[in-house]
């Protein structure tokens, strides 16, 4: 009869424990010598650390008979080649999906279990989301050859929640670009120049952080989107414009320091931490900006920077051009989140 795992490793991979503040893995009799020949590895003392311990070192599985076997191959995969923010989410969902699923046979899997799964949470974005990695983890099973068909593509229809629809009046990015520097080579600046970096090309923020001086040329802004280097590999460059060149030599202007990057720390390095993908510091300066624009300016309802994306989208004047901004793969996307301005409608001549 098998055990029952202890709580604290409820939802763990297979062979997986945490103890003494952190994970190991419990390495299979006759594979210690590709563990460092050891009976019980130490991965390390957090879950991403822990996971890309386990990437690195386990071979590739090869067959699957539980969701918990499909889990544990799309860990090792595909979760690896996503943005480093996308990895940690997908990891935290895998341990819950891993802990309800894990040790169902793949072909147990039903639509009806699916609507019970996100029934029974409370958080329901959350779970939502976890319903995301696994119907693309069983698309992969199809891909791998576990299967012969999804189980619940297509038959399951979660009630999503509202896109946010906040539109970004021009009048409101005027007082923002309006707010006095309190010194020359602040913050403030800073975020206005990316402000205006981020309303003529819609850039994400992983990218305009990422942006260097290296890729700035005569033509215009050569990126390759970060999040979906890895499996497109697609670039965009974005055309210089007076008005462009004019944001890009505010933003070297405005830097505390010399630095090969556009947007930089008072010690010249980047705010994106690459290990975490999270952007160190500035979502403290984000804040601190919006706390000022709430206090000095006319603007009564704030807004983030994914609106002032949004406001690219929706100020763009095709759908084809705003998805080319946004670099998305399918306008749909683009269309549904980023396009918030009213449709425009002529009405039909009366009766004469």
């Amino acid at each position: 009869m098998q055990r029952r795992r202890k709580p604290e490793n409820k939802g763990l991979p297979t062979r997986w424990s945490f103890r003494h503040g952190a994970y190991y893995f419990k390495v299979p009799m006759g594979m210690e010598q590709f563990w460092d020949g050891k009976k019980l590895f130490r991965l390390g003392n957090t879950l991403p650390e822990s996971y890309k311990a386990w990437a690195e070192k386990s071979e590739k599985i090869e067959s699957a008979n539980t969701i918990g076997d499909l889990l544990d191959r799309y860990l090792l995969e595909v979760v690896p080649k996503k943005a480093k923010t996308t990895q940690s989410g997908n990891q935290t969902a895998i341990r819950r999906l891993r802990g309800v699923f894990g040790e169902m046979p793949l072909l147990g899997l039903v639509p009806k279990t699916v609507y019970q799964y996100v029934d029974k949470r409370d958080a329901k974005i959350a779970a939502h989301r976890e319903v995301e990695v696994l119907s693309h983890a069983f698309t992969k099973a199809v891909e791998w050859g576990y299967i012969d068909r999804h189980p619940f593509k297509g038959e399951v229809r979660l009630e999503g929640e509202p896109s946010r629809d906040r539109y970004v009046e021009d009048w409101e990015v005027i007082e923002c670009l309006s707010l006095a520097t309190r010194r020359k080579k602040g913050s403030v600046g800073a975020i206005q120049a990316y402000i205006r970096l981020k309303l003529m090309t819609g850039m994400a923020r992983g990218d305009l952080l990422r942006l260097t001086v290296s890729n700035i040329k005569e033509d215009g802004i050569h990126i390759q989107r970060h999040k979906t280097a890895k499996s497109s590999g697609k670039r965009t460059v974005y055309q210089m414009t007076p008005e462009l060149k004019s944001a890009i030599e505010m933003a070297i202007a405005s830097r505390p320091a010399l630095s090969p990057f556009l947007f930089c720390k008072r010690d010249g390095h980047g705010y994106i931490d690459e290990e975490t993908g999270v952007p160190s510091g500035w979502k403290s300066m984000w804040q601190r900006f919006m706390a000022r624009i709430m206090a000095e300016t006319k603007i009564t309802v704030a807004f983030t920077e994914h609106d002032l994306r949004a406001k690219c989208a929706s100020d763009a004047e095709t759908l084809e051009h705003a998805r080319a901004l946004l670099n998305h793969a399918d306008a749909r996307t683009t269309n549904k989140i980023y396009r918030r301005k009213p449709e425009q409608v002529l009405p039909l001549r009366g009766v004469q």
